[in-house]
């Protein structure tokens, strides 16, 4: 029924978004919100998520695609209003296919301040954050940051989504 998964790390942000998108994928197991890249466990981690994913169904440049068309990657620690460190953009390979793959990403985007890190430590997020979006779509951030965001990647990725009807 399900094939081998890999896992891809990403922070673009506030993990609330991220994982709104990155959930909606087709070949994406799971998505799991958390923080890691950095080197003392809360102080100077980023938001990140964790994604499980079947390679078979969706390459992990296809979701570099998605990654890079969903947050500003030439911003330092920033994203939209939020601000600070937790916030940069960044890249935890779990491979060394991922790190080659990431680095030649970026080499065509102008001014990406985006790391590209080894995956050392990942630190699940809080439960209230888990699903932030879908028990929570009518609160005020996510209906001003979350849903114009996904809106336009539903437009740009409809090729990509998970077909809704098959449950």
């Amino acid at each position: 029924m399900e094939g081998k998964t890999e896992t891809a790390v990403f922070g673009g942000g506030c993990f609330w978004c991220t994982e709104a998108v990155f959930s909606e994928l087709r070949g994406v197991v799971s998505v799991v919100p958390g923080y890691a890249g950095g080197t003392k466990q809360n102080p100077t981690h980023a938001e990140v998520i964790k994604i499980e994913f079947d390679p078979a169904q969706i390459s992990y440049k296809d979701l570099l695609t998605v990654f890079f068309a969903t947050h500003d990657s030439t911003t330092l620690n920033r994203q939209g209003n939020d601000m600070g460190p937790q916030y940069r953009s960044i890249i935890l390979y779990t491979n060394e296919n991922q790190k080659r793959e990431a680095e030649l990403y970026i080499k065509n985007i102008d001014g990406a301040v985006t790391e590209i890190k080894p995956l050392t430590q990942f630190y699940e997020a809080e439960n209230y954050h888990k699903q932030y979006y879908q028990k929570n779509s009518e609160n005020p951030y996510c209906q001003i940051v979350i849903n114009p965001k996904l809106e336009k990647f539903q437009k740009q990725f409809a090729s990509l989504l998970q077909s809704h009807g098959t449950e």
